[in-house]
Order: C-alpha cells, then structure tokens, then sequence
C-alpha cells in the first residue's frame, strides 16, 4: 500500500498537532499555511491564498488527500477540486453545514436532532417577534464567519443588532435566532468517521467557557448519566453520518436546566474540546484525523487513566510568550504537559495548552490550573 501524502489547508495549531502523529505514522504531511512563519512552520510547503483556486490546486497536486486546520476554505474551490478528481476530506457537502450555521440548523431539524428553539431572521419585525416568543430575550448570530464567541450576541431588542440588520447582505441574506438556553454546563462530543465508514467516539466531555472562548476541558465529562451518554454518542452518529462528515467531528450542547440535550455549533476538524487526548486517550484526536481521511483503520479511543484535564493558555497582552516561566512551571507541575503553539503574543489569543492525566479529578485540575498561572502570571 502507498503511503498516502496528506495536505493540510492552514497553518494553524491545529495543524501543527497533526505533525507529531504523521511522523509515527509514517505519513507525509504537507501543509498550505496563509502566512510565513505560521504555527504549523514545521510541515508547510507551500504559503498561498486558500481562497485562490489556482494557489489550492497547485498544493493539491502535492498530496493525495485534502483536509482542513479550519472549515473557512471556499466551497466554490473545494468543488473544483473534487470535480478533478481530488479527495477532499470532509467533503465540500459535509463543509457546507460548518460553514453556514443556518445551513447547518435546517439539516439537523430535518434530521430530526435535537436543537434549542431556533429561526431564520431577515427583519427587524421577524426578530422582535421571535424575541417576544422567547420571553424578552434570544441569541443572534451571523451565519458566517463566526468562531470563539465571535458573531454572537444577546439580543432584547432588534435595536441591539441594527448594523447586523442593516448590512444583512454580508452574511448571506439572513441571520440566526435562537432560544437563549438555560443551561447547568456546556458538553462536547468528540468522534471520527472514517472515508470507509468505520466509526469512533471519545468519551463525552465538559467544557467551560471564558468570554466565549474554551477555558477548561474535563474528560470524562464528570456525573454524567447514562441516559445522556447515549442520547450523546447516538447523537454524534446521526450528525456524522447524515452530513457525510469525514475525519475528526466535534458536536458542542448544552446539557438544559429542564433536562435536554441541545446542539449548539459543530467543527468538522480536530477541536479544542479533543487536545486532553494527545496524553488522555490511547489515539489523539490528531493521529484519529489523519487515520481516518487517509483510510487507515481507526485506533482505540479509550482513556489512558480515570480522568484527563485540559486548561488552554490564552495571551494576556502582546509581550508575554510564556517562555521565560516553562521553568518555573515545569519544575513546580512536573505531571503538567505544556503545550505552545508558536504564535507572537496577543490578549485572548490562544497561545498554548496545559493537560494533566490521572485518577484524582481534583489533584488534575489544580495540577493543570497551577502550572498555568506559572506560565500566565510568573507564580
């Protein structure tokens, strides 16, 4: 069998995560980065404009499989590519639904899946109704080009999203209401299909958000019932199967004060929800990707101990690379893995991870959150 060359399109960490396990693997991996000196420096071959088809077709005729650091590629360029023959995984049609968060909304109602109360949105009068029938209060949100909290608000009025409205045409024609969840905690799902059909799952996982953005992981997601890790798994299936996903998918819900389970957004690419994996998990969700876009048969996904805690570092200005304090952070968290990103230094960015794996959930996560206040803060 050939060893299949595989071309990644962003130089993101997402990216450079994949490196480590196609070297093990033995896969070649080429990546298509948007700039010099990206996080994913490593294994780029090519910088170039991924919205530029002639750019995409030239990396293309590198590799023998296309996959994503992001789902932001133009469908327009994907489809070119498949219509000359190129393997593109996911698909162009599975991306349709990342890229489009309505899109993504009408296929899984007509697949039945469960969803927090939701509606297309034109108008001012379409969202002040839809206001109105979730008593006072809704999320809006762009359709397009929305990522870490971006492209979300809350909504009481249609006053509070005049420029959205007024410049509506910049995100396809509509926007997107839905129901503001009451929710106890927020959940992903993490899983892999494979371009055979082979399909497997991680185990459930917690998230927690800061301003949007994902702060802590806990996996496995602690006290969850069995009802939930089935109506979850089933879940993750369903959306894998019926949107044709290929490679890594993450399903992010809110598990409801009143008992439901409800999708909020899903990413069809290793996810910040799956880095616990790299040291939890007996397959990362990295080498899971390349496996399963290249058709290699999927590895176990069980947990390598009880419990597997992530904390992302996130910039706290423009100067501070955490560097000068690995250290201090090694020597004090000697069971804290420190993971960088090689990015230039910005509040809110994300710059890096810490994961800590062991049988004490409360020893992890001090662990993990220690070592991180080392590196963010010097103590």
């Amino acid at each position: 069998m050939k060893t299949p060359r595989i071309g990644a399109i962003g130089g993101g960490q997402l990216a450079r995560m994949m490196t480590p396990p196609a070297i093990h693997l033995g896969l070649e991996l080429k990546v298509l980065a948007e700039t010099e000196g990206s996080s994913a420096e490593l294994a780029t071959t090519q910088v170039g404009d991924y919205n530029d088809l002639a750019v995409v077709e030239k990396f293309a005729k590198t590799v023998d499989v296309i996959t994503f650091d992001h789902e932001h590629v133009p469908l327009s360029v994907l489809s070119a590519l498949e219509a000359n023959g190129v393997s593109v995984q996911p698909p162009s049609k599975a991306l349709a639904f990342a890229q489009n968060k309505l899109h993504m909304r009408q296929k899984l109602s007509s697949l039945g899946l469960p969803m927090p109360a939701w509606s297309e949105i034109k108008t001012a009068d379409q969202l002040d109704a839809f206001i109105a029938e979730q008593g006072g209060v809704a999320i809006l949100k762009t359709p397009i080009g929305g990522y870490d909290g971006k492209g979300v608000r809350v909504v009481r009025s249609s006053s509070d999203a005049s420029d959205w409205l007024d410049n509506i045409e910049n995100f396809g024609g509509s926007l997107l209401a839905e129901e503001k969840v009451d929710f106890v905690r927020e959940l992903a799902q993490l899983s892999a299909r494979s371009v055979n059909g082979e399909f497997a799952a991680w185990p459930l996982v917690e998230t927690q958000q800061v301003d949007g953005v994902c702060s802590v992981v806990i996996a496995p997601a602690p006290n969850a019932s069995a009802a939930v890790l089935e109506q979850t798994g089933e879940i993750a299936k369903s959306v894998a199967e019926g949107l044709g996903v290929t490679g890594v998918l993450a399903v992010e819900m809110f598990e409801a004060r009143d008992g439901r389970i409800v999708i909020n957004e899903l990413a069809m690419r290793p996810h910040n929800s799956g880095h616990f994996s790299i040291e939890g998990s007996v397959t990362s969700q990295f080498e899971q990707h390349l496996r399963a876009v290249s058709g290699l048969p999927l590895g176990s996904t069980a947990m390598r101990a009880e419990h597997a805690v992530m904390v992302n570092l996130l910039g706290v200005d423009d100067s501070n690379t955490f560097v000068e304090h690995f250290g201090k952070a090694m020597a004090k968290h000697a069971a804290a893995k420190i993971h960088t990103y090689g990015k230039s230094a910005r509040k809110g960015r994300k710059m890096g991870h810490i994961t800590v794996v062991g049988d004490d959930l409360v020893a992890a996560l001090a662990e993990a959150k220690g070592a991180a206040a080392v590196l963010l803060q010097g103590n």
